[in-house]
Parts: C-alpha cells; sequence; structure tokens
C-alpha cells in the first residue's frame, strides 16, 4: 500500500477490525518512511453488477449511491450504521437474484424494502421520490398501503420508546 502523503511503498498495520457491515476489514496503517497514519479497507470483490436504467443506460452498481439515496431519505432519523448495513443488504439480495444485471426497477424495490423494516417516515419519504408522487392523494394511498401490512420497526439503540398517543412526557 502506498503512503498518500509520501508515495512510500512501506507500511505497518496498527489496527485490524471488521467494518460496520462486516463485508469488509478496517485498517489503520502507518508509514514506516513519514510516520503517517492512514485508514484501508479490504473487501472482495465481485464480478462487476450492471443496473440498467429506465432510459436504457448501463451503469455499474454502485452501494455508495444507493446509501446516499438512503441517507437522503433518513435526514437523521436512521443511525448511519443501520443505513450502511441496509445498504450491504441491498447489495448482497441484488447479488444472490442476479448474476451480472440489475433494473433500475428492481434496485429502488430492494431499497424500499430496507427502508420500510427500519423506519416508515423514511420509507415514504424515499417512496415519494422513487414513485414520483404527484400529489396529497399518492401519499394517502402508499400510506394505506402501508397501514395494511405493518413491518415490525428494528428500533435503534438510542431510540427513545415510543409513547401511547396523548400520554404528555
Amino acid at each position: 500500500m502506498r503512503c498518500p502523503g509520501c508515495g512510500a511503498d512501506d507500511d505497518r498495520v496498527v489496527d485490524s477490525r471488521p467494518a460496520s457491515a462486516g463485508d469488509a476489514i478496517r485498517r489503520r496503517r502507518e508509514c514506516r518512511a513519514c510516520g503517517l497514519r492512514f485508514t484501508t479497507f479490504e473487501r472482495i470483490e465481485l464480478p462487476e453488477l450492471l443496473v440498467r436504467k429506465r432510459s436504457g443506460i448501463v451503469r455499474a452498481f454502485s452501494r455508495q449511491k444507493v446509501l446516499d439515496g438512503m441517507a437522503g431519505a433518513a435526514k437523521g432519523r436512521i443511525p448511519m450504521e443501520a443505513l450502511e448495513a441496509a445498504a450491504a443488504a441491498v447489495e448482497r439480495l441484488i447479488r444472490d437474484e442476479h448474476e451480472h444485471e440489475v433494473s433500475s426497477e428492481q434496485v429502488g424495490l430492494q431499497v424500499l424494502a430496507q427502508l420500510r423494516e427500519l423506519d416508515p417516515v423514511v420509507y415514504v419519504r424515499f417512496a415519494s421520490v422513487y414513485r414520483d408522487f404527484q400529489g396529497p392523494e399518492d401519499f394517502e394511498q402508499e400510506l394505506s398501503r402501508l397501514a395494511k401490512s405493518p413491518v415490525p420497526r428494528r428500533l435503534a439503540k438510542d431510540a427513545p420508546p415510543k409513547r401511547p398517543p396523548g400520554d404528555a412526557a
């Protein structure tokens, strides 16, 4: 590994541990030449997965792009670690079902499924953009579907317990 500071190819691993999603190893390294410490991530390299967009354009799958979309909808409601795990689950499920190419619709549906388990508000936020809601009736229809088949919410460790309606704190 080349040092980002001096470019030397001589470093040592100071610390090594699994990354948050468990699909990579995070290593802290120290350059023996200049002493700079830096972090690297070691991941399994899988065959490229392609995403066919609605327009017909084909792009490489990007877990970071999935994570960015989820984070935009979450805006502080879900811890980043949970979002990273959900993005990893999206990629894992897609790779299990498809060998080389997947449609953007299939990616979006997997993202919706993960968000639905995490937080119904974030799910509706993402759905409103993904499904291109045009008015309040679109929100009502989605909320109606969500209420008909609720999914138990996975609470974050630091999330406060929900209070019954009308219970003042």
